[in-house]
């Protein structure tokens, strides 16, 4: 992962160009293979007696077909990228040749991503569903746990995507990054999927989970929280460009990323997994495994990228920025407090609020310094260590005794 620190070693060594463009000058014979072939291709836009008169019409068309308006669109010069004209936002170089990478991080954590790739319907949900149905198999503050965490979780995830979809992807202006942007949206989908898959299995009131971000306080705060963030970047004429409009990009991914990923999941996730270690409801815990795992991902990712843009646009990060940035994420934790708070006003599944507390001020302090920020709150350590644990191994009998699970590059991931 990138930081802020690390700026001034980073490799941005690239072969000189005119190495490359000599090793991709044409041969004579290409350059005849390349006329033969157009002569072919013209002839083939002729129109003979084959053809029926809607054929004929499509081909008249393509004579007026302009090439350079098209390339416009393209959003990028005609000229062969060389990896020096890349960069994160703000970029003018073709965005739709892939390669050379400039950053190579950003496509291994896609690779990362689709060697990690897995669907709800896998897991086995008989055990749940029997445990929910019995009169005395759970309590109510468990119940109460898994209704607040599935309605929260179902809406937050489907806050992403919009994000990534509608805003982030298109002014992101790097394709490694916008190739794993692409794969995280699908696993969004995915995580999206596995509550519906969740909250149907179990037979839940569908409407009262799908709008409990409109109907209870905690969960509508955190949601509200996210969206004000999204709303000038998801105008479809927003761009970058200029200090306030790429000051607003960042405060998105920080919101995005650092808040709503790297702070509102934790109270939930350690709740579903700490049932799962009681062996209760192990089929809705593996998944929530899952989805911490290919989170941890995304958070990681989105660092990467925050600083990658503080590196190239140090005009960005000036004080006011900073300030508003450590603002943003004590915001994001003190609403996570809130909701622990809510989700478990009594002690349940060896922990308490108060525990809870400390951990996601843990989380903040992590946050904060990944982004190059002092820690808020000095001295806070991790009260549930065992969180840890599930991140680090690359090969493990899944901890909830349903089944062998195997992540190609699990050992990869780090706890953040």
């Amino acid at each position: 992962m990138l930081s802020w620190d690390e700026f001034d070693s980073e490799d941005t060594t690239t072969a000189p160009a005119s190495a490359a463009a000599e090793k991709a000058a044409p041969t004579q014979a290409d350059k005849a293979l390349d006329q033969q072939a157009a002569a072919k291709a013209e002839q083939a836009r002729s129109v003979d007696d084959a053809d029926s008169a809607a054929i004929a019409r499509a081909k008249a068309a393509l004579d007026n077909l302009d090439v350079e308006e098209g390339l416009e669109e393209l959003e990028g010069s005609a000229a062969r990228v060389n990896v020096d004209a890349k960069q994160m936002i703000n970029c003018r170089a073709d965005l739709n040749q892939l390669v050379p990478f400039k950053y190579e991080w950003a496509w291994q954590k896609y690779l990362d991503g689709c060697s990690n790739h897995w669907m709800p319907q896998e897991v086995n949900m008989t055990a749940d569903i029997a445990l929910w149905k019995s009169n005395d198999g759970l309590t109510e503050d468990e119940r109460r746990i898994v209704k607040r965490n599935l309605g929260f979780f179902s809406t937050a995830d489907s806050l992403v995507a919009n994000n990534l979809v509608l805003a982030v992807y298109r002014l992101i202006t790097n394709p490694e990054c916008r190739q794993y942007i692409l794969r995280q949206a699908f696993e969004e989908a995915i995580h999206t999927h596995a509550y519906q898959y969740c909250i149907e299995s179990l037979g839940m009131d569908e409407g009262e989970i799908f709008n409990m971000y409109h109907e209870i306080p905690s969960v509508a705060k955190k949601a509200a929280w996210g969206l004000k963030y999204t709303r000038s970047i998801s105008d479809p004429t927003f761009n970058t460009g200029t200090v306030e409009t790429d000051k607003e990009l960042l405060r998105n991914l920080i919101a995005y990323y650092c808040v709503l990923e790297g702070v509102f999941f934790y109270c939930g996730f350690t709740q579903i997994l700490s049932m799962g270690r009681r062996n209760k409801l192990t089929g809705v815990a593996e998944q929530f495994q899952y989805i911490l795992r290919d989170e941890s991902m995304h958070l990681n990712f989105g660092i990467d990228v925050i600083n990658q843009i503080k590196i190239e646009n140090p005009h960005l990060w000036d004080a006011a920025m900073k300030d508003e940035a450590t603002q943003m994420i004590l915001q994001g934790t003190q609403l996570e407090i809130e909701y622990a708070r809510d989700t478990m006003p009594r002690g349940v599944l060896g922990m308490n609020a108060a525990m809870m507390e400390d951990y996601l001020k843990f989380i903040a302090n992590r946050r904060l310094t990944q982004i190059g920020l002092k820690e808020e709150y000095p001295g806070t350590s991790n009260p549930f260590p065992w969180m840890s644990e599930i991140m680090d191994l690359k090969k493990e009998k899944n901890f909830f005794e349903t089944r062998v699970i195997e992540y190609q590059t699990g050992g990869a991931l780090s706890w953040d």
